[in-house]
């Protein structure tokens, strides 16, 4: 069972989470010029505003979404496991909200970056994900009613 679609679709979960964790996510201009504001944090006049927080959710996360690969076997648990990687992805936007209020002042602006858009994407595969483990669980089922 390794081999059904919900195996690419969590290992483009975890590539795109990887790649989210690279990337900035925004850039906060002021008249100092644009700083990038990634997953670690954000260096400002040599300060450097950690984040790690939002590292360790995407960190956590892809490791969630490599292991619930493996667990074919009990599809229950994955679509769990599954479900429970989309809630820390939500929880990833909110705790990025907080540092980028944390972060903003009236002095600078923010610019959005394209790897923001990642775990959104990495949610909707996730949801893609459940429904392809929920139809293998109903066939197997079917496939028990009839022995």
């Amino acid at each position: 069972m390794i081999q059904r679609i919900q195996t690419v679709y969590l290992l483009i979960v975890a590539g795109l989470l990887i790649t989210a964790m690279c990337l900035p996510m925004g850039y906060f201009i002021d008249t100092m010029g644009e700083h990038p504001f990634k997953a670690l944090g954000m260096g400002v006049n040599d300060a450097f505003q950690s984040t790690w927080g939002l590292f360790g959710i995407l960190m956590f996360s892809t490791l969630v979404a490599a292991a619930t690969i493996f667990l074919f076997k009990n599809r229950m648990l994955q679509i769990r496991m599954t479900i429970f990687n989309s809630l820390l992805l939500v929880g990833y936007y909110i705790a990025f909200i907080a540092f980028y209020f944390a972060l903003k002042n009236d002095a600078n602006m923010f610019r959005i970056g394209w790897a923001l858009c990642l775990p959104l994407v990495s949610i909707i595969l996730n949801i893609l994900a459940v429904r392809a483990i929920g139809r293998d669980e109903v066939m197997v089922k079917a496939a028990d009613r009839l022995r």
